[in-house]
Parts: structure tokens; C-alpha cells; sequence
């Protein structure tokens, strides 16, 4: 299994970006794919979730209004569209898959990992 997270980058306060996720060697209606951020001298934290089987989705508080997740079945992606971002929304992101059922937002609860993408967002 190979998750593979990219489009972080430098953006403005009030600026949109869209992360990727691009997966392999996932049997994908068994699986939820789920997006954490973990900045600098912090935990790392859930962002949001989405079901491959029927596309539920589910948010934290922090982002939510914000942030969109989706995915592409046909391209084997999962995306993260980040709107009205701000100052505190710098993180590192990271994809994830768990085979928990419902919505797990703990990092435990997923069995792989992509490798991250930062995101830096100016005031």
C-alpha cells in the first residue's frame, strides 16, 4: 500500500489550496481515507474523513465550513480542498487509510500513511 500526499505550498491568509492523496495497492471499499496536519511542536490532528463505499464524510470543528474532502475512484485519489484558509492551518498535512469502521479520528486508528505535505499560510 502506497499513499502519496502532495500540492502543500506558501499561500495568503484567506487563500484556497487543494492537497492530493494518491493511493495504491488499497482494496478501497473496505477502507475510509482520512486527512491529519500535525504543526510544529504539536500533536498531530484529525482534519477530516471520507468513506471510499457510499463518500460520507466527516470534519472536525477546526475546518469545518472550510475544508472539503473528496475522492476519485477512477484515479484512485482522495482530495482535501482547503478554502478561506488562515495563519493556523499551517501543518504539515498527511493522508491516511484506516479499515476502522465509522469515523476514527485518532492516529492509531489508521494502518497507513502518506508521507506529508506542507502547507504554510501567511497572515
Amino acid at each position: 500500500v502506497q499513499l502519496q500526499a502532495s500540492g502543500g505550498g506558501l499561500v495568503q491568509a484567506g487563500d484556497s489550496l487543494r492537497l492530493s492523496c494518491a493511493t495504491s495497492g488499497l482494496t478501497f471499499n473496505s477502507y475510509g481515507m482520512g486527512w491529519f496536519r500535525q504543526a510544529p511542536g504539536l500533536e498531530r490532528e484529525f482534519v477530516a474523513l471520507i468513506r471510499w463505499r457510499g463518500g460520507s464524510t466527516y470534519y472536525s470543528d477546526s475546518v469545518k465550513g472550510r475544508f472539503t474532502v473528496s475522492r476519485d475512484s477512477a484515479k484512485n485519489t482522495v482530495y482535501l480542498q482547503m478554502n478561506s484558509l488562515k495563519p493556523e492551518d499551517t501543518a504539515v498535512y498527511y493522508c491516511a487509510a484506516t479499515r476502522f469502521p465509522a469515523w476514527p479520528t485518532r492516529v492509531y486508528e489508521y494502518d497507513y500513511w502518506g508521507q506529508g505535505t506542507l502547507v504554510t499560510v501567511s497572515s
